[in-house]
């Protein structure tokens, strides 16, 4: 069953992590997603209690893992031919330890997001505009 990855496209670690993972991750049935920019996929996971703000999302069938856990279990079932990818995999791919990090991760995210001027929230983004309109 082929897996999807929902990443926030707006920070470039995530978008760099998501095409490094489609791309030399050993997965070949890997589809990635930018949940900040598919408003109709973001909704159906927030209906679901997945919010991209608190995390990427991994899809496979019915089966939903989100945050630490999605990264766990992606770098879990990576084949990486990337050396980067690698040590991602090594530290990420047991959940305890996947757990304690993310936290790390996604300051990171929050800080790229602000410096590029993007809420931490896509939805932020959203009623905004449709404020201003």
């Amino acid at each position: 069953m082929a897996l999807t990855l929902v990443y926030d496209g707006g920070c470039p670690f995530c978008r760099h992590f998501a095409l490094r993972s489609e791309l030399v991750g050993g997965l070949p049935d890997l589809e990635i997603r930018d949940g900040r920019s598919d408003h109709t996929l973001r909704h159906q996971l927030q209906a679901r209690g997945l919010e991209l703000a608190r995390g990427a999302v991994l899809l496979e069938g019915n089966q939903a893992w989100h945050g630490a856990e999605a990264i766990a279990e992606l770098c879990g079932r990576l084949n990486p031919s990337d050396p980067l990818l690698a040590l991602l995999r090594q530290l990420f791919a047991a959940p305890p330890r996947a757990r304690r990090l993310y936290p790390l991760l996604l300051w990171a995210r929050r800080t790229a997001l602000q410096w590029k001027g993007l809420p931490e929230n896509p939805d932020q983004a959203t009623a905004a505009a449709a404020r201003s309109k």
